[in-house]
């Protein structure tokens, strides 16, 4: 499910128990080093958003990030937000199930919107 799109970039929601955000550049480079520079860094900012309004909605215990880009290999970064109590915690969410819990989080769609609200204030900025 695509939760933002603009002209460069859009962000999907993997299907997961805990909070998860891929941020996907519209235009398929390999690797990040393919990637014009200025576009590189408005990867990062908005990378920067998303983890903020993640941390800032959810208070978790810790922030993923990751860009293996092995299987789909083109530049997308895996945003996640971790919990003590999470099912893999603390292994990766491509590690060891360690447990099964039921995680108890506030509204999704009000972090979408929040987000999607951040990422605007940020583009009518430039």
């Amino acid at each position: 499910m695509v939760v933002y799109e603009d002209k460069d970039f859009y962000i999907q929601k993997e299907l997961s128990q805990i909070p998860w955000l891929k941020i996907f550049t519209k235009e398929p480079y390999k690797e990040l080093g393919d990637m014009p520079k200025e576009l590189r860094l408005q990867l990062w900012q908005v990378y920067d958003i998303v983890e903020y309004e993640m941390k800032s909605y959810y208070n978790p215990t810790k922030i993923n990030m990751a860009s293996f880009a092995n299987m789909l290999p083109r530049v997308h970064i895996h945003v996640m937000a971790r919990f003590e109590n999470d099912n893999y915690f603390p292994n990766p969410m491509w590690g060891e199930k360690l447990r099964d819990t039921a995680l108890t989080l506030p509204d999704e769609n009000l972090f979408f919107k929040r987000l999607k609200e951040a990422l605007h204030e940020f583009y009518s900025q430039k």
